[in-house]
C-alpha cells in the first residue's frame, strides 16, 4: 500500500463514554497533510517578512482557501468540522495582519494534528511494549518464538 494513502493512527477519543466516542479521527493521505502543512508554514515565514499589495494579498487569500479545502480532503468528517471551524473563508481583499493570523492559526492547529499524531503513537508503542512484556512474564511464547512439543520419550515418527 502506499504510504501516502495509508490512514494515520489518531489519538483515541477524550472520554468512552462520550457519544463522539464511535468517530475515528483520521488522515487519509499523511504524505500530502505533510506537503500542505510545509508550504502553509512557508508562507507565513514570507508574508511575516514582507509587506504585501492588494493582488498579492488576494493571491495569498486564494492559496488560503485552496490549502484548507486540500486539507479537508484527506481528513476524517470530525477532524474536517474542526478545521471549518478555526480556518473559515477569508472575505474580500484581506489585510496583512489577517493573512498572517489565519496561516498562523491554521500553522498552529497542524501542529497540534502532528502532536496528537506522535501521542498516538507513543500510546501503541507503549501498549504493545506493555502486551509483550505480559507475554514474557507468563512465559507464553512471543511472536516468532517457535513451540516446543511436550517430550514423550519417543521418536518423531513413532
Amino acid at each position: 500500500m502506499d504510504p501516502s494513502t495509508q490512514p494515520m493512527p489518531q489519538p483515541p477519543t477524550e472520554t468512552p463514554e462520550a457519544p463522539d466516542a464511535e468517530r475515528q479521527e483520521s488522515i487519509t493521505q499523511p504524505a500530502k497533510l505533510l506537503r500542505i502543512a510545509s508550504m502553509v508554514r512557508e508562507l507565513l515565514e514570507e508574508t511575516r517578512q514582507a509587506s504585501l499589495d492588494e493582488p498579492g494579498r488576494i493571491r495569498l487569500r486564494q492559496i488560503y482557501e485552496r490549502s484548507v479545502g486540500e486539507l479537508s480532503e484527506v481528513l476524517s468528517e470530525d477532524l474536517q468540522e474542526e478545521l471549518a471551524s478555526l480556518a473559515p473563508p477569508m472575505q474580500g481583499v484581506p489585510s496583512d495582519a489577517e493573512i498572517r493570523v489565519a496561516q498562523a492559526q491554521l500553522v498552529g492547529w497542524l501542529e497540534g494534528l502532528f502532536h496528537g499524531i506522535q501521542a498516538a503513537l507513543f500510546a501503541q508503542q507503549a501498549a504493545a511494549r506493555a502486551q509483550f512484556d505480559e507475554l514474557r512474564r507468563r512465559g507464553l511464547p512471543s511472536p516468532g518464538q517457535p513451540t516446543q512439543p511436550p517430550e514423550t520419550g519417543r521418536g518423531q515418527y513413532l
